[in-house]
C-alpha cells in the first residue's frame, strides 16, 4: 500500500485497521468482490482508504502485477484491475437499473483516485473510485451533479454515486458516511489540457489562443455555479477564515519544508495586503482547478472545454472544500498549472510561455464576463496555492518540490512591486 500513488502517508509504514467491509454483487461467479475501508493508524490525520478487492481461485493472465496476496486458497487482487469490478460498481450505483457493463480499462497517470472505463449498452461510462474516503458530502458529486442537471456542455453527463457508512470507533459510536465512487459519461475523443499544454511548450508553440478560450470557459463555469448555488457577500468572518487558512497552511508547509521559512515575512505581508483589499462575492468554485481537470473534445469550431474532478484539494478538510470562496481562487490554480507545465518541460522559452498563457487566460476570463481580479488578492491566492504545493510535493513527489519553491520566490518579489 505504501507504494501506491494514492497513498498519502509517504515515508510511513501503514498500520491498517478495517473499519468497513462492503460486499458487491458480482456477475462473475468466480469473483468475490468486497470494498475494504481501512483506517491507517500510522497517520495522525486519521485517514481512511478504500481498497476494493476481488478474490479468485486463480489469478487472471496479465493481472499478476495487481496481486495483493493470498487469502486462504484464494488470491486477492486490487479490484479496479479485475474486469468484474467496474460493472459491479455500476450495478450498485444504479441499484440494478443501469445497463449491463463489461470489462473495464483502468486509466493510468498521476491520479490520487482510480478511474475505470466500463463498456455498457448505453455507451462507455467512467467510474471513479475515491481511494481516500471522508465523512460528509463530497463536492465532486454535488457540483458535477448540479451542473449536469442544469444542462449545457461544461461537464460530462453525470450518472450517479455509490455511498457508504462506516465506523472508525466503537460499535456504539456514530457512523461516518461518505462517497466511495461516481459514474459519469466517458468522452472517448477527449484530451486533457495538461497534455495539450505540455505539447505546446515542448514544441515552443504559442498557447495563447487555447488559454484565452479556456479562460472564457472558466467564466462560464463560474456563472453556472452561481446559477446552481447561492453566492454571498464577503463578510469579515469569511475574510478572517480565509486569512486563517492561509496562515495555517504556511505554518504546516514550513514544518514540512523548513527552507520555505526564509520567505515567511514576505508571504505574511502579501496575505495582510490581500486581507485589506476589496473582496468579490463568495461562491461555489471548482476548488482544485488546473490543466489536468479540463478536457478538450472535438476540433475546430466544434471544440469545447469540459471540466471534471470537483473534489477539491486533497489536503483540505471536506468542510473547507464545500464553502463559498472567491472565484479567483480557481484562476490562481490555473495560473499555477501553467507554471507547472512550463517548469516541467525544460524548454528554454518555458517561463515566457507561462506568462503569455497566463495573460491570455485572464483576458479570456474577462471577455467571458468574469470579474477583473484584484492584484493583491490574486497574488495572495497564487502564493497560498504555491505554499500548498510545497507541502504536497514534499509528501508525494519530492523531485517536483523546486517548482513551487521557485514560484514562492517569484511571487513574493512580485507582491512587493
Amino acid at each position: 500500500m505504501a507504494r501506491q500513488r494514492w497513498y498519502t502517508g509517504k515515508g510511513r509504514v501503514p498500520r491498517l485497521r478495517t473499519v468497513g467491509d462492503i460486499p458487491l454483487a458480482s456477475a462473475d461467479p468466480e469473483a468475490r468482490i468486497r470494498i475494504l475501508l481501512l483506517a491507517d493508524d500510522a497517520d495522525p490525520r486519521g485517514v481512511v482508504y478504500q481498497v476494493p478487492v476481488v478474490e479468485r481461485r486463480e489469478v487472471p493472465a496479465g493481472a499478476e502485477a495487481h496481486l495483493i496476496g493470498p487469502d486462504g486458497d484464494r488470491a486477492m487482487l486490487d479490484g479496479p484491475h479485475d474486469p468484474a469490478f467496474g460493472p459491479a460498481v455500476l450495478e450498485a450505483i444504479s441499484s440494478g437499473a443501469a445497463p449491463r457493463g463489461s470489462g473495464g480499462d483502468v486509466l493510468t497517470g498521476e491520479q490520487s483516485n482510480t478511474s475505470i472505463v466500463v463498456d455498457t449498452d448505453a455507451g462507455e461510462l467512467l467510474v471513479k473510485v475515491f481511494r481516500t474516503v471522508r465523512h460528509g458530502r463530497n463536492p465532486d458529486a454535488e457540483l458535477h451533479g448540479a451542473l449536469s442537471t442544469a444542462g449545457g456542455d461544461l461537464v460530462p453527463r453525470f450518472v450517479g454515486t455509490l455511498d457508504a457508512r462506516w465506523s472508525d470507533a466503537g460499535p456504539d459510536e456514530p457512523r461516518d458516511e461518505g462517497l466511495l465512487a461516481t459514474a459519469q459519461e466517458f468522452l472517448p475523443d477527449a484530451e486533457d489540457a495538461w497534455r495539450i499544454a505540455r505539447r505546446s511548450v515542448d514544441n515552443g508553440a504559442d498557447f495563447s489562443r487555447s488559454a484565452f478560450e479556456l479562460g472564457r470557459a472558466t467564466a462560464a463555469l463560474h456563472a453556472a455555479l452561481v446559477a446552481c448555488f447561492p453566492a454571498a457577500a464577503p463578510g469579515r468572518d469569511a475574510v478572517a477564515d480565509t486569512a486563517g487558512m492561509w496562515a495555517g497552511r504556511l505554518e504546516a508547509a514550513i514544518r514540512d519544508v523548513p527552507e520555505l521559512g526564509i520567505h515567511r515575512t514576505e508571504i505574511e505581508a502579501a496575505y495582510a495586503a490581500a486581507a485589506a483589499a476589496h473582496w468579490p462575492r463568495l461562491q461555489r468554485i471548482h476548488g482544485d482547478l488546473h490543466l489536468g481537470q479540463v478536457l478538450r473534445t472535438g476540433s475546430g469550431e466544434s471544440a469545447r472545454w469540459a471540466f471534471i474532478d470537483f473534489e477539491g484539494e486533497p489536503l483540505r478538510a471536506m468542510e473547507e472544500r464545500t464553502r463559498p470562496e472567491p472565484a479567483l481562487r480557481d484562476l490562481a490554480g490555473m495560473l499555477r498549472s501553467f507554471d507547472y507545465a512550463a517548469a516541467s518541460s525544460g524548454h528554454p522559452d518555458a517561463d515566457a510561455w507561462a506568462r503569455r498563457a497566463g495573460d491570455a487566460y485572464l483576458a479570456g476570463y474577462a471577455d467571458g464576463g468574469g470579474a477583473d481580479p484584484d492584484h493583491a488578492l490574486l497574488v495572495a491566492f497564487e502564493l497560498d496555492k504555491a505554499v500548498y504545493e510545497v507541502s504536497y510535493e514534499a509528501r508525494n513527489r519530492p523531485s517536483w518540490l523546486p517548482i513551487p519553491l521557485r514560484a514562492v520566490d517569484r511571487l513574493t518579489t512580485r507582491s512587493l512591486a
